[in-house]
């Protein structure tokens, strides 16, 4: 399996910029069953992953 690469995304950079936009839209909608972020997502420390939760408001895995 290929290794994640969620914290140099190009959709999440997408997103970033323009959260309203078709593909940040979708980035965000993806963030919910994505096995990928999943596993980055856990695997952050906890004080990190409570300013990824807040940015994205990612209620899931905490």
């Amino acid at each position: 399996m290929a290794e994640e690469n969620c914290a140099n995304c190009k959709l999440r950079a997408k997103y970033d910029n323009k959260p309203k936009s078709l593909t940040g839209r979708f980035w965000r909608w993806h963030i919910n069953f994505c096995p990928g972020w999943k596993k980055y997502f856990t695997s952050l420390p906890p004080e990190e992953k409570a300013k990824v939760a807040a940015k994205y408001n990612f209620k899931k895995y905490q």
